[in-house]
């Protein structure tokens, strides 16, 4: 409690609710279109792939890629919505006031990371009450599927801070969402079962990051996946930890905060 008493908490609160004003400004763009593109997802793959492939591992196909669709959406919105949180500060040079400010490193994390990961998880139950319209859906372990949807969030929201902070353009600050986080979503598992593929294919598969964190995702809705749940979560914990050293070295370095 003592610990939690220190922190500045009206700069936290600062920070978040501006981040989240910007986010509620842009709700057409921010809220309206991933709920159309997860509509078209479903006409697309539950309409053409679904006809064709009625189940997987006894799961409808429509059912089946849901948790793909939110993990998607999740990771690509966790990390634009950080990573251009931090950014545009620094692009302004209103980071100078941030950094003046009596606010500590922790206090700023906590402000703008708590913000991008808000607004992936609205994003990400937008996108399940989608579906819901277009599916049954049960979900197996309901407290498990809220712990990988808050973990994974806050995770590659961390992973956005670090990329904003990295990036010395606009350029750069799409480079890695667009050519790294969606291409190893879609091969991660997000539409498939990983054991579909032929064995070499399965295994390289396994050295995506992402195919840990769709199949924990879907195995708390259907209580299957393709790798055990326990290493899912010990991947993403491990994933976590990194973003956390890098955030730490950064504030310690002052890489790029001042430049």
């Amino acid at each position: 409690m003592k610990a939690v008493s220190m922190l500045n908490v009206p700069a936290i609160r600062a920070i978040y609710r501006f981040e989240m004003a910007r986010f509620w400004r842009t709700a057409l763009q921010s809220i309206v279109a991933p709920v159309i593109s997860t509509s078209l997802y479903f006409v697309v793959f539950g309409a053409a792939i679904g006809s064709r492939m009625q189940t997987v591992d006894g799961v409808p196909y429509g059912a089946f890629i849901v948790p793909g669709l939110m993990m998607l959406s999740l990771l690509t919105q966790s990390v634009s919505n950080a990573s251009f949180g931090i950014y545009f500060p620094r692009f302004a040079g209103t980071i100078y006031e941030i950094l003046s400010a009596p606010i500590s490193p922790l206090e700023v994390v906590l402000g703008f990371v708590g913000a991008a990961a808000t607004k992936a998880i609205v994003i990400g139950l937008t996108i399940l009450a989608t579906a819901a319209l277009f599916v049954p859906l049960h979900i197996e372990h309901p407290f498990w599927m809220v712990f990988f949807l808050l973990l994974t969030a806050i995770t590659f929201s961390l992973f956005g801070f670090v990329i904003g902070l990295w990036a010395d353009g606009f350029e750069k600050l799409q480079l890695v969402p667009l050519l790294i986080v969606t291409p190893l979503t879609f091969l991660g598992g997000s539409f498939y079962s990983i054991d579909m593929l032929p064995p070499f294919w399965r295994a390289v598969s396994l050295f995506n990051p992402v195919v840990y964190l769709v199949s924990g995702f879907r195995w708390a809705f259907f209580g299957k996946g393709d790798v055990a749940v326990g290493i899912s979560i010990a991947a993403t914990l491990a994933f976590l930890v990194l973003c956390l050293g890098l955030v730490t070295y950064i504030f310690r370095t002052g890489y790029r905060l001042k430049s």
